[in-house]
């Protein structure tokens, strides 16, 4: 069977949340790389893997699919299903709620603070100050969420890691590259979690592509 496809750029965290998925799940997969400069993803052939013009995009054989914890889910749902507790009710309803808790509570928050701190320097987009201040409001909100999460069970969804902790990974590691990543140090079980992340070999094999700083200061710029 020929092995999966995934159109992106690597240093994308959306692209991330997909590749140490598929580095669980022990898939074969090759990147097809893409740059977001040149405007790979607006050509007419990448609209028709996904309108919206978006990465990651997996296509598994006639399977063409986006949106990337979907990507994950049937990365995971088809290689590992053990990581989104399948065929155990209540566990897989804990995966459930925690990757909605990632997707309305921590990415966006994480991404106003990684675009101002990070990539706008880069591009020239004058620092949001109020913006980054209003979304460190709301992680201090959530923060003590997770910490009393992590001081009951090891994990988000239990003691073994899941596709809920997996999806984190993109976001918190450019989090944790900006200067405010000392925040996580005044919860323990967070920062217990996310160094027990960090040490996995599928993290570590992925974020090799993630150069804290998007790859702007070396030039490397998908």
């Amino acid at each position: 069977m020929a092995p999966m496809k995934v159109y992106g750029w690597a240093v994308s965290p959306w692209m991330a949340r997909a590749l140490v998925c598929l580095e669980e799940a022990g898939a074969e997969y090759e990147i097809v790389p893409m740059s977001r400069c040149g405007g790979d993803h607006r050509r007419p052939d990448h609209l028709a893997r996904n309108p919206f013009g978006e990465i990651p995009v997996l296509e598994d054989g006639d399977l063409t699919l986006y949106e990337s914890r979907a990507i994950a889910r049937y990365v995971l749902r088809k290689h590992r299903p053990e990581l989104l507790k399948e065929g155990d009710l209540e566990g897989s309803a804990m995966v459930d709620v925690w990757m909605e808790v990632e997707a309305h509570h921590m990415e966006a928050t994480l991404w106003t603070i990684i675009r101002n701190c990070i990539t706008g320097p880069y591009v020239g987009r004058p620092r949001d100050q109020a913006a980054v201040d209003e979304s460190l409001a709301r992680l201090r909100a959530v923060l003590p969420v997770y910490e009393a999460r992590l001081s009951a069970c090891r994990y988000l969804a239990g003691d073994e890691v899941t596709a809920a902790d997996l999806c984190h990974f993109g976001f918190m590691r450019y989090f944790m590259a900006t200067e405010y990543a000392g925040m996580v140090d005044a919860y323990p079980h967070v920062r217990a979690w996310w160094d027990a992340l960090l040490a996995r070999p599928s993290v570590k094999k992925v974020i090799a592509g993630m150069p804290p700083d998007f790859g702007y200061a070396s030039g490397n710029i998908p």
